[in-house]
């Protein structure tokens, strides 16, 4: 395969939602390019990009995937990615990357709500966009609309460059406004016969020419003297200045297409090669420590992991970018996380599953490489005479949980194994093994997501899990003082058991006077570890109780606090103050009193008003106006409490603190209620106090099961 020079590589990502015709349009450029002589089909499971048995079975892309097509002596790296918010992930990192977003609109429905979720983050990186418009060959497509509906989402930057004659079900011709051409596609698509434009139409195309000629001086002061000299500037002028508008993101031009009839993809891809950004066009990369490295083939070897993925009967496949230097297959270079070193012994470009051996790759270029070691996404490789990390991908925080479990216990281990698999390709999908609740849960950008992740387990590592609900971390407490004692006496033949405690247990709050009922010897302050404190008085006087069984007393009281007496769950925010007891001079030992501990704890607990605390978020909801009421509706009915309202952006913006019990359920149901066009934010705020009736339903819960235990 030829290699390209970094100023002749231009990365484009395929962005959009869900059926705008992502996947149909990656099979036209590479068709038109001749990588591949037949077009495949969404609906024929054949194409390049789509080749997992997941994405065959939903008819729609799951992952992200790397194409390649060689226009014109430039070559066009092409990343084609999922359309819906459960596979974000696979989105960002894409995003991330390329240099050029191509953001596809559904003729019918215009800025739909996936695409503003993308818009999001291409925004964020301030990529280079170019806007198309794709099936226009659809009997309700409607062009004007789906331009201002993208200038109402993305603002005065999108410009029309294309606009068709003739949309709808007879589709074939387009007016180019830098050209001042009219195309019209044969019925089976392809090359365009190219004619003047038609008279009733040269008055709207001189509107809009003028319109993209003020758009191309405009963010140039050159290009802006050259416009009031002229009046108008050269072909070549104007494809600079909107180069240099993309750049600086105040020009988004707005092509047509018909993916489907391969009907605008040439002229598409021509203004890629022209017009769009290289690598070297771009603000360079930014290391952890600001440092920015220069794609520059001269500079040392530096490459950035975005992706990993594992393939059947192949193992790892690691895909990068270089972002400086040259690298050559059989280099090593040097992992930043570790220090360790890895060897690229193949590289490859990568069109679907099929990976094309090359022996270099230059700054600017995508390629993969096989079998590294220590090597995952995120990760710097770098030559030995360079050090840098880059910064990382920034991956959102999920927004729904589940517990897992494997069917047969004999797959426990491996379920393990296997996850960490999974979040190896797929750091949006995080997995907790969490002590506290017993459970792996798994946490996901929603429900499909959570689906497909059991789909992959089942169907391709053979293993039969369940999904459960995900407990809810309570907290326990108490919200008056309480006094208790006990005696723990135990006779079995020869050396017994004895221990007796007194103790009396407070409300702990930050700032509380100190104890004064008896005189404290000592006090120990513990910050637990899931939150709150633990503070341990030694009032005991008179050789009641031998210092040296004070240690077990704590550890009893804190075995307690580790199950709490009413569900089991942590204790918290509790003053412990032990002032009397007695004990025995030859039956007297450690475990007495841990025991005489830990059942004193239990009972002045259940004398002190017990309190269950639960785990509730802030919660901000972005949706339109009209979805307000709906939204404020749902969410009073999750328990949540409206803590404010704002207008951002066209946007209502809801925010409110929901218990976290709720939140799994509210997600979905806010996605239902708005048509997925909610925008949903949430993270821990406090514990706060459980509804009476709750409360004592947990509790009764948890008698019943330590009766059958």
């Amino acid at each position: 395969m030829k290699t390209y020079d970094e100023k002749h590589i231009k990365n484009i990502v395929l962005l959009g939602a869900a059926k705008s015709g992502k996947t149909t349009l990656s099979e036209t450029m590479l068709f038109e390019a001749g990588i591949t002589h037949k077009r495949g089909t969404v609906e024929e499971a054949n194409t390049v990009s789509d080749y997992h048995e997941i994405e065959y079975e939903r008819g729609s892309s799951v992952y992200a995937t790397c194409l390649h097509t060689e226009w014109r002596d430039y070559k066009i790296n092409i990343i084609d990615t999922p359309g819906l918010e459960d596979f974000i992930g696979e989105v960002i990192a894409s995003i991330r990357v390329c240099d050029t977003a191509l953001l596809l609109l559904h003729a019918q429905y215009g800025v739909e709500v996936g695409t503003e979720l993308i818009w999001d983050y291409v925004d964020k990186y301030r990529k280079p966009t170019i806007l198309a418009v794709n099936h226009l060959d659809n009997e309700e497509a409607n062009f004007n609309k789906v331009v201002d509906d993208a200038r109402r989402t993305l603002g005065p930057a999108v410009t029309i460059m294309q606009y068709p004659v003739n949309q709808g079900i007879g589709f074939n011709s387009v007016i180019d406004l830098l050209k001042m051409t009219l195309y019209r596609f044969p019925a089976n698509g392809g090359k365009p016969e190219k004619l003047p434009i038609p008279d009733s139409e040269k008055e709207r195309a001189e509107q809009l020419h003028n319109v993209l000629v003020e758009k191309a001086a405009e963010n140039d002061d050159t290009l802006m003297e050259h416009y009031f000299e002229k009046g108008s500037l050269d072909e070549d002028e104007m494809r600079e200045g909107l180069k240099i508008g993309m750049l600086k993101h105040q020009v988004f031009p707005v092509f047509c297409l018909s993916a489907e009839r391969n009907m605008g993809s040439g002229r598409l891809m021509g203004f890629i090669d022209n017009v769009a950004p290289s690598a070297t066009e771009m603000p360079p990369e930014i290391t952890e420590a600001g440092e920015p490295i220069p794609c520059d083939p001269a500079a040392p070897a530096c490459l950035f992991v975005f992706k990993t993925l594992l393939e059947p009967h192949i193992g790892r496949l690691t895909f990068f970018k270089v972002l400086s230097g040259e690298i050559k297959a059989g280099q090593e270079l040097v992992n930043e996380k570790g220090n360790t070193s890895e060897r690229l012994n193949q590289l490859f470009i990568a069109d679907g599953k099929n990976r094309n051996p090359v022996e270099r790759l230059r700054s600017g270029d995508i390629g993969c490489t096989l079998k590294l070691k220590n090597t995952l996404t995120n990760h710097t490789l770098n030559d030995r005479s360079f050090t840098g990390q880059v910064d990382p991908i920034h991956f959102p925080p999920p927004k729904v949980r589940a517990a897992i479990e494997a069917r047969s216990k004999s797959d426990d281990e491996k379920l393990g194994e296997v996850l960490a698999e999974i979040h190896m390709e797929d750091p949006t999908l995080e997995i907790e093994y969490n002590r506290e609740l017993k459970q792996v849960i798994l946490h996901g950008q929603g429900e499909l997501h959570l689906a497909v992740t059991k789909w992959r387990l089942e169907n391709i590592y053979k293993m039969q899990v369940d999904y459960l609900p995900a407990k809810i971390p309570y907290r326990e407490t108490i919200q008056k003082p309480a006094q208790a004692s006990y005696r723990h006496k135990k006779q079995s033949g020869g050396a017994g058991q004895f221990g007796e405690v007194y103790m009396k247990i407070e409300p702990w709050y930050e700032g509380m006077p100190p104890f004064k009922e008896h005189p404290v010897r000592d006090t120990e302050e513990i910050a637990l570890n899931w939150g709150g404190k633990l503070v341990f008085n030694n009032c005991i006087v008179g050789g009641a109780i031998d210092n040296r069984f004070l240690p077990s007393i704590l550890k009893g009281v804190m075995e307690k606090m580790n199950e709490g007496p009413l569900t089991g769950s942590y204790v918290r925010d509790i003053r412990v103050s032990v002032y009397d007891g007695k004990m025995h001079p030859v039956d007297s030992n450690d475990i007495s009193f841990k025991i005489a501990g830990m059942m004193a704890f239990r009972d002045a607990f259940h004398q002190a008003s017990p309190q269950l605390l639960e785990p509730v978020y802030d919660v901000e909801t972005s949706a339109p106006d009209t979805m307000s009421g709906d939204i404020m509706s749902e969410l009073q009915s999750r328990r949540s409490i409206i803590t404010g309202m704002d207008t951002l952006n066209g946007s209502q913006v809801i925010k409110a603190r929901t218990p976290q019990a709720e939140l799994d359920k509210l997600y979905a149901a806010l996605r239902n209620i708005t048509q997925g066009k909610a925008k949903v934010k949430a993270q821990f705020a406090e514990y706060a106090p459980v509804p009476g009736e709750m409360q004592k339903k947990l509790s009764d819960e948890y008698r019943k099961t330590e009766v059958v235990g």
